[in-house]
């Protein structure tokens, strides 16, 4: 599994970005996938997944704002950012959870991810 994001950077608070993650290795849309955001000194948090059937998940502090999409022909997940907050501030990471096509609650807990981007909300 190879999983390469792209998109990261820094806004201004209300502002917007698209995060990328080419992705390879694997029968892309077979699994769970989604993204995970991680701020310093904090654990793992859920952002927003998407199972084999295409239905979404997003947590409660993204839900609006957020928006998860894929395209199958490019092997490419996507994350819409949009009203960005400065607690958003995180680590993003695209994830796979190899062996399962639904999405657990703890679905990022141990799935491959990728090298991550950063993002910086400013207020």
């Amino acid at each position: 599994v190879l999983l390469v994001e792209s998109g990261g950077g820094s806004v201004q608070s209300g502002g917007s970005l698209r995060l990328s993650c080419a992705a390879s290795g694997y029968t892309f849309s077979r699994y769970c996938m989604g993204w995970f955001r991680q701020a310093p000194g904090k654990g793992r948090e859920g952002v927003v997944s998407i199972d084999s059937a295409g239905r979404t998940n997003a947590a409660d502090s993204v839900k609006g704002r957020f928006t998860i999409s894929q395209d199958n022909a490019k092997n490419t997940l996507y994350l819409q950012m949009n009203m960005l907050k400065p607690e958003d501030t995180a680590m993003y990471y695209c994830a796979v959870d190899i062996g399962t096509d639904y999405c657990s609650d703890s679905w990022f807990a141990f799935a491959p991810r990728g090298q991550g981007s950063q993002v910086i909300v400013s207020s």
